[in-house]
């Protein structure tokens, strides 16, 4: 088996969820997140970029892991 693949070619294209002005609906779409950590991220909004998720405790290292290739934080 070849190893020429790189992992992240195997996730699905699609938009970037905006932590900005996603709904909570649209950030449950996320892995890991459930109703309590959506309605988190919309409380402690707006986010300048979306590491502020990390830096302000929103959430976990594991959680942001996660999600990072799939969100933005656009202004």
């Amino acid at each position: 088996a070849s190893a020429t693949h790189k992992t992240t070619a195997r996730v699905p294209r699609r938009e970037l969820v905006d932590i900005n002005h996603a709904t909570a609906v649209e950030l449950k779409s996320l892995p890991g997140i459930q109703d309590a950590l959506a309605a988190k991220i919309v409380k402690n909004r707006p986010y300048a970029n979306k590491t502020q998720l990390l830096s302000r405790g929103v959430l976990s290292a594991p959680a942001y892991k996660k999600i990072r290739a799939l969100i933005v934080a656009k202004q």
